[in-house]
């Protein structure tokens, strides 16, 4: 079955392309989509042949691989459902990947048309609009971080980062109670944070931000959540870490990954590391997004038809505003 689909052929290259998806199976479905929304961390790791694949950094050993079809997210309609798909034709659903052919990954998820696995479909509530979930792994993986800190009201919590798992890891631990301050580099990203009456966000790039931290949780910090990859981040902020305090890894780190477990001892602190989705965070995602306690909208700062989805990665690449990026196939249909 031919489609198009968004194609990294190579090292910094960005196409749509035609491509072969398999027929689908007893217990697939057929998703025709309407939104994927890009994932600008790991995409981009991928675009520029960082990565041999999610957790691995590419090597001589282990290179790029090329050609793929990126992404894992998207929303669209059920054009037809098998028998033991678990949904019916028609219905507007949240899918991961769908099956290709002839690539050194055998699933993507920015394509047009193609089979997808009842495990990895969600059906959507009426509202609010489909595009709100179309980030709904990206979304999960911040929920996921901000899920696992044992965390009482009041506490205190520093978010690492002001893209979106940053965000959404932020958001998290708002709805659980806690103070949080989001760290970030770019203002206009953070004042994207809707801040609680006791919530603050501070710019790297603008002073000393061990100290600002300091000065607005000088009980110290029930948790740090570092969602860029920043051992040296973690590390800053340990000691303003409260005994028994938590501490939550989920950037890529590549081959710089290295943390003294040792230094952890002297507060018998627990550090996380989150991966992956799973389905009932999935469930639970959907769930909170659909009841209002994540805010996906008004992260998003562009949409685009995907046949211009070169323009989306060239704003993603120079324009340090762009966040939440959308691709609208509707056009393709």
């Amino acid at each position: 079955m031919k489609t198009q689909a968004v194609v990294f052929p190579r090292a910094n290259r960005v196409e749509l392309a035609d491509v072969t998806v398999p027929e689908p199976q007893a217990d697939e479905a057929l998703v025709r989509s309407i939104w994927s929304w890009i994932s600008n961390g790991t995409e981009g790791s991928y675009l520029r042949g960082e990565r041999s694949d999610g957790e691995s950094p590419s090597s001589q050993a282990r290179p790029a691989p090329f050609p793929i079809v990126p992404g894992y997210q998207r929303v669209g309609e059920v054009t037809w459902a098998g028998p033991e798909s678990g949904v019916t034709a028609g219905m507007l659903v949240f899918a991961t990947m769908t099956r290709v052919e002839s690539m050194a990954v055998a699933a993507g998820g920015h394509v047009l048309h193609g089979p997808v696995h009842r495990n990895q479909l969600w059906p959507l509530p009426a509202a609010p609009p489909p595009e709100a979930f179309a980030g709904l792994v990206l979304t999960q993986v911040g929920f996921n971080c901000g899920q696992r800190p044992a965390i009482q009201p009041g506490d205190g919590a520093v978010v690492i980062g002001d893209g979106l798992v940053g965000q959404w890891s932020a958001q998290t631990l708002q709805q659980r109670g806690a103070r949080v301050l989001l760290l970030g580099r770019h203002p206009s990203r953070l004042q994207r944070f809707r801040l609680g009456e006791s919530d603050a966000v501070a710019n790297e790039r603008e002073g000393d931000e061990v100290n600002a931290v300091r000065a607005w949780a000088p009980e110290g910090l029930a948790a740090v959540v570092d969602t860029v990859g920043s051992v040296a981040g973690l590390e800053q902020l340990f000691p303003l870490l409260r005994h028994h305090g938590h501490l939550v890894s989920a950037g890529y780190h590549a081959v710089d990954g290295r943390f003294d477990i040792q230094m952890l001892r002297k507060r018998e602190a627990t550090l996380h590391a989150p991966s992956g989705w799973s389905r009932p965070r999935m469930d639970t995602t959907l769930e909170w997004v659909r009841d209002g306690r994540l805010e996906t909208l008004g992260l998003v700062t562009d949409r685009l038809p995907a046949r211009e989805v070169a323009t989306a990665w060239e704003r993603i690449r120079t324009d340090r505003d762009t966040l939440g990026v959308l691709l609208d196939w509707r056009e393709l249909w």
